[in-house]
């Protein structure tokens, strides 16, 4: 078997041989990894015999005479795979009404303007139909044409009285309403997605068990069972709520939340169930919905809780017993049957964290934003999560999203996340893609997709191997934008993609026709030796003056992330501290010269400890900018040094433990802050 043979095959299964880097370099995959690649993604090469067999599967897919969804745009002619042309078929459509037509000499339906999921049927064979508009519901839609504003949070950070050291979906709403009360239009809250809450140490956002649920711990049960029935069920099993200073106690809050929800579940069981209350109505309607998928989670939770519990070394469900290993085996079956109301308690926490967040976001939309909520989609999950056990065909084992080498990183990333394979999804009707985009949008009025590059491709390193020794895979871009501004549309949302980093070519103005916003933060916006002035970030991106992973513009102007990077021997390869600080010494001097220039500021540059003349001079300048939404993390909007994450990092820096220093529902009434806010509101709303 060559080389040539082995090379031609990735291409053919989606990998990319090679691949060009953040210099501009070409750099060829190895053998051997493609051949790991190859595996993972179900096509093992290792012998001429093996090659030829995966070459013949993929012809096989390639020729499949009924694809098992057609997607298209509204307005345009689309071609059905497979069938003949001339072929008669019937169109069965969403909200009603039927036509029979026939294919043009190309294999194409006629054009269909009735937007939806249709059915379509052709000879004896049923297909799934996709009509999808032009473009994404945008921002200027969900504005009435205003440039609006919105501020972002980290939900674990956020305070409320009684909230026993961790933020909830209950703070939340009040930080909307007051956020509203300053004219902002929506809040954009970290990742909510399902983490292990057996694990009280495994808090990151982005490294979720499922995307499809949501982190039991950010409930706040009295939005949903009343107030006084959980202080009273509180005070019948104390445990310890003592507020945390500063910095989350991840295991202390953790615990303390997990063991108020069992007692609630055993008040719910012993009260609502048996009285059939409305309630009880409510969350059985809720598990009926949520159908296999609910359970499974709700059984690999029990599951994780006992094995994890029983042996720290049995974290991840692929070193459980073999029998164990199998969402549908019987025993699991068995020990679902044996712990229903263990089971039964992870149904019930979902149960209300999801009516929570859902009062969250109409508490939003009653304070008069037009948005509201903005949720944030992770682009992968833990290999050890409910996910990847319950669906493991969903996923593509042995395989590790991460990033190439750059300046940054020059030996890459490994971010020890599984995603979907493509060759998965495609057989499946695209079905894992949309049940994560709808959990996404479900209480949300809009998503903030993290690494939208990963809709065109992915870097992927094999297990065990170095995070360069990596190779992209291409994912179906058209199929997935196509639903994405379909399901947004459905849902009347906005969507916004996080295009940071190294983007492919061409992709930022893709996503902006297509009605996706992408991300211009203030700190990286410069071309050459100079930062771009306002009116150079796009109307249909969205301006933020920073983000989660980078330094605030406190902790910027003061250097705070280059002495936290040199205190942990972080610094860019080759580099000292008194260079880093000679090379930010004339980055604010390019960008205090950017903010006289475009009348935020005036006057002598700030020293270091004058950063609120700085800080407010960079909110007025995103401020003003064309962008149809401006976000301003709420760090900047108080005014912080510390960032959320420092990226490279784990039990190092205090990553995602951070809390605001006051409550949600008040925070931004200081004096200060208000000022900066009113200001910030004032110059978006001049045209």
């Amino acid at each position: 078997m060559t080389d040539g043979a082995l090379r031609a095959l990735a291409l053919e299964a989606g990998l990319q041989p090679r691949w060009t880097d953040n210099t501009g370099a070409e750099c060829e995959v190895s053998v051997d990894t493609l051949r790991a690649a190859l595996a993972a993604l179900g096509l093992p090469a290792g012998s001429v015999a093996e090659l030829a067999e995966a070459r013949s599967r993929l012809a096989a897919e390639t020729s499949e005479v009924a694809p098992p969804i057609v997607i298209g745009q509204a307005g345009e002619r689309v071609i059905v795979a497979g069938a003949p042309s001339g072929s008669r078929v019937r169109i069965e459509y969403e909200l009603g009404g039927a036509a029979d037509v026939r294919l043009d000499e190309q294999g194409r339906l006629p054009r269909i303007d009735r937007l939806g999921y249709h059915r379509l049927f052709l000879d004896d064979r049923e297909i799934k139909l996709a009509i999808a508009p032009a473009s994404a519901r945008t921002i200027e839609e969900a504005a009435d044409g205003r440039r609006i504003w919105g501020i972002a949070a980290q939900i674990y950070g956020l305070r409320c009285q009684g909230d026993g050291g961790l933020g909830h979906f209950g703070a939340v709403g009040e930080l909307a309403e007051s956020a509203a009360r300053h004219g902002a239009d929506l809040v954009a809250i970290s990742p909510a997605h399902a983490l292990f809450l057996a694990d009280d140490n495994h808090y990151t956002p982005y490294s979720p068990s499922s995307r499809l649920f949501n982190n039991v711990l950010y409930v706040d049960p009295a939005d949903v069972l009343g107030a006084e029935r959980v202080a009273a069920v509180a005070a019948r099993s104390p445990a310890d709520a003592s507020d945390a200073l500063g910095l989350i106690d991840w295991p202390r809050a953790a615990g303390a939340r997990a063991a108020l929800l069992r007692a609630l579940y055993d008040d719910f069981c012993a009260t609502d169930m048996r009285a059939d209350s409305a309630q009880a109505a409510d969350f059985i309607a809720f598990r009926a919905a949520g159908g296999e998928a609910l359970e499974s989670h709700a059984r690999f939770e029990a599951l994780h809780a006992r094995e994890f519990g029983r042996d720290f070394t049995k974290w991840n469900w692929r070193d459980w017993a073999p029998g164990l290993r199998d969402a549908n085996s019987r025993e699991v079956a068995q020990f679902a049957r044996e712990n229903a109301r263990d089971v039964g308690f992870h149904v019930f926490a979902q149960w209300l964290v999801d009516r929570s967040m859902a009062r969250a976001q109409g508490r939003a939309l009653e304070a008069g934003m037009r948005v509201g909520l903005l949720s944030d989609l992770a682009v992968g999950m833990n290999a050890g999560g409910s996910h990847a056990w319950s669906r493991p065909n969903d996923v593509l084992p042995g395989l590790s999203i991460g990033a190439p080498p750059d300046m940054l990183a020059p030996l890459g990333q490994n971010w020890g996340l599984t995603t979907f394979a493509p060759r998965a999804l495609r057989a499946s009707a695209y079905a894992p893609f949309l049940a994560t985009l709808r959990a996404a949008l479900r209480n949300a009025g809009g998503v903030r997709i993290d690494h939208v590059m990963g809709l065109v491709r992915l870097w992927l390193v094999p297990e065990g191997a170095p995070a360069n020794e990596g190779v992209y895979l291409d994912y179906p871009t058209n199929e997935l934008l196509a639903l994405l501004r379909l399901e947004s549309c459905r849902h009347a949302a906005i969507v916004i993609g996080e295009d940071l980093g190294t983007v492919p070519f061409g992709l930022r103005e893709r996503l902006a026709k297509e009605g996706v916003a992408g991300l211009r933060v203030l700190q990286f916006e410069r071309s050459g030796d100079r930062f771009n002035p306002p009116d150079w970030y796009p109307t249909t991106a969205v301006a933020m003056t920073a983000t989660h992973d980078t330094a605030t513009i406190d902790g910027w102007w003061r250097g705070c992330d280059i002495a936290a990077r040199a205190a942990l021997a972080q610094l860019p390869p080759g580099h000292t501290s008194e260079q880093c600080e000679t090379a930010r010494a004339h980055e604010r001097d390019l960008a205090w010269r950017a903010f006289v220039e475009a009348r935020v500021a005036d006057g002598p540059q700030p020293v270091s400890d004058e950063s609120d003349r700085a800080l407010d001079a960079a909110t007025r300048f995103v401020a003003q900018t064309p962008a149809a939404l401006a976000i301003l993390p709420l760090e900047d909007a108080l005014g912080l040094r510390d960032q959320p994450n420092l990226p490279g990092t784990t039990t190092e820096y205090p990553n995602w433990r951070r809390r605001y220093p006051g409550e949600a529902a008040s925070l931004l009434d200081d004096e200060k802050v208000a000022a900066r806010l009113a200001d910030f509101d004032a110059r978006r709303r001049v045209a």
